[in-house]
């Protein structure tokens, strides 16, 4: 029988051991996204931004023919990842860019999450690929999207069977905190929880303001 142990799983991301790489979160390709309504859209990808520029997380982001075609990145993210840099690409698969795999090299992490527009064309392609390669590959369900629900659900389902592990936007930011005791990122963590958290956030909210209520 196995040991217990008040250890977290190896499966579990920290904010160390990954880079978040955010995909073609542009006007064109919102333009034509129905699986997500833009709204929530934008809110997760932000609450995605605003968790990993909080915690450190190394992070890309990346466009496609942002001047010609598709126009800026969501100001929510940059917004959020003031200075970061953004590779602008040809290719559909951002695993296929030079400027994107040496920045992935020189971070030099072994686990990739990855989120944006398309889920089936624009994030499988770097999960495939990355999965092809050896690294870890983590979804953001919720802060992807695609041109139907059905071509959405097709590409999860496509990158789980091949490895690649689905989560959620609130998920991610609750994972790299994961413990209350951590009481430097606490405020961080349930700020960004109260502004784009949704119902938890409004819990959060109402217990604070109620009863002065303090998770852990």
């Amino acid at each position: 029988m196995p040991t217990a142990k008040a250890t977290p799983g190896k499966q579990l991301l920290n904010p160390d051991d990954h880079t978040l790489i955010m995909i073609d979160f542009q006007s064109q390709m919102a333009f034509a996204t129905h699986s997500i309504d833009a709204v929530s859209l934008r809110n997760n990808a932000a609450l995605v931004a605003k968790a990993a520029a909080g915690f450190k997380v190394s992070t890309i982001l990346t466009t496609v023919a942002e001047k010609s075609f598709s126009g800026p990145m969501f100001e929510e993210i940059t917004g959020a990842l003031a200075g970061q840099k953004l590779l602008d690409r040809t290719s559909m698969n951002t695993w296929e860019d030079e400027a994107v795999i040496k920045e992935v090299n020189r971070i030099g992490k072994p686990r990739i999450v990855l989120a944006g527009l398309w889920t089936s064309v624009c994030i499988v392609g770097p999960a495939l690929s990355a999965l092809d390669q050896g690294f870890e590959v983590f979804v953001i369900a919720d802060a992807c999207g695609d041109v139907s629900a059905e071509a959405h659900d097709r590409a999860m389902e496509r990158m789980i069977q091949a490895g690649a592990q689905p989560m959620t936007s609130l998920q991610y930011l609750l994972e790299l905190q994961r413990d209350w005791a951590r009481t430097e990122t606490y405020d961080l963590t349930t700020g960004i929880a109260r502004t784009l958290g949704g119902a938890y956030g409004l819990g959060i909210t109402y217990a604070k303001s109620m009863f002065d209520a303090h998770e852990g």
